[in-house]
């Protein structure tokens, strides 16, 4: 029922080199000013489709964000390889769009000016980046308030100006670290909805980090559940089944018994892994 794997089985049976990503027994360890250094990642391998949805799923203090940053090339790889889109990850680049938490929008700049940012980077002649900055606007049902600024936004549209700003550079990777953890649950639903429905008419390569069990198994392909700090890959799920398809209403797909069935195996999964975390922070 579970259709968990480990181990090799967190390769996607469907990627291909040259294309999605590729983690290779990738370890990551902070050195702090002061104290011991502090492993975050163990030998993480996982492989992910061109154009899949895979959500990583742990207790805090995993290294799920850790791991987001460094394809992102935000912080330095010190073992191992990442290869996204055929390329090795040495930085950032403009295949890997990443949207925050926090929204990270420019204060100072309106709905347009945020989205054109990052198309003014890539040096689009004018009239091609205002055309493609309001496609975008429109995809995420933000017309009407361009020349608004994020203070005169709600929560819910400040989180799509930051997912239409970062779709608007055509990443062929986007990586969005707890997109929706900052929203109330009414506007996360919304949220979800409009995300599947950008998904699925403009496919992406996608790694979503939540600490959410439902909102993974809701939108994702496979779950990549990670160990208590430091982590590693402890089994992968797929969550693809029968009652998710495009345009499926979210109220279906959630009362369907896969998907419950689905959520009790990962809930159980995390779960041992949260009580492993608290065992050792205890004993320290």
């Amino acid at each position: 029922m579970s259709n968990a794997v480990t181990g090799e089985a967190a390769k996607s049976p469907s990627s291909t080199t040259g294309g999605g990503i590729q983690i290779s027994q990738v370890r990551h360890e902070y050195q702090p000013a002061h104290g011991r250094p502090v492993l975050a990642l163990d030998n993480i391998s996982l492989d992910v489709a061109p154009q899949e949805f895979i959500a990583l799923l742990g207790p805090s203090g995993c290294g799920k964000s850790t791991l987001l940053y460094l394809l992102g090339g935000f912080i330095p790889l010190q073992a191992g390889s990442i290869v996204c889109n055929g390329t090795n990850v040495g930085g950032p680049g403009p295949d890997r769009g990443i949207v925050f938490q926090n929204f990270a929008l420019f204060p100072w700049k309106t709905v347009l000016q945020n989205v054109l940012y990052g198309l003014e980077k890539k040096r689009l002649p004018r009239d091609e980046r205002e055309t493609v900055a309001r496609r975008y606007i429109d995809m995420v049902h933000l017309t009407g308030f361009e020349d608004a600024y994020p203070s005169q936004l709600s929560g819910g549209m400040k989180q799509r100006v930051a997912i239409a700003r970062t779709l608007a550079i055509s990443p062929t990777t986007l990586l969005m670290d707890e997109p929706f953890g900052a929203l109330d649950a009414q506007t996360r639903i919304i949220m979800q909805e409009e995300l599947l429905a950008i998904w699925h008419s403009s496919p992406t390569t996608v790694v979503f980090v939540t600490h959410d069990v439902r909102e993974a198994v809701l939108l994702a392909d496979r779950v990549a559940i990670m160990t208590a700090r430091p982590g590693r890959i402890k089994e992968i799920v797929d969550t693809r089944f029968d009652a998710k398809k495009p345009g499926a209403a979210m109220a279906d797909i959630s009362r369907s018994p896969d998907f419950n069935d689905k959520v009790d195996v990962i809930w159980n999964l995390v779960r041992e892994e949260a009580v492993a975390a608290d065992t050792r922070r205890a004993g320290t």
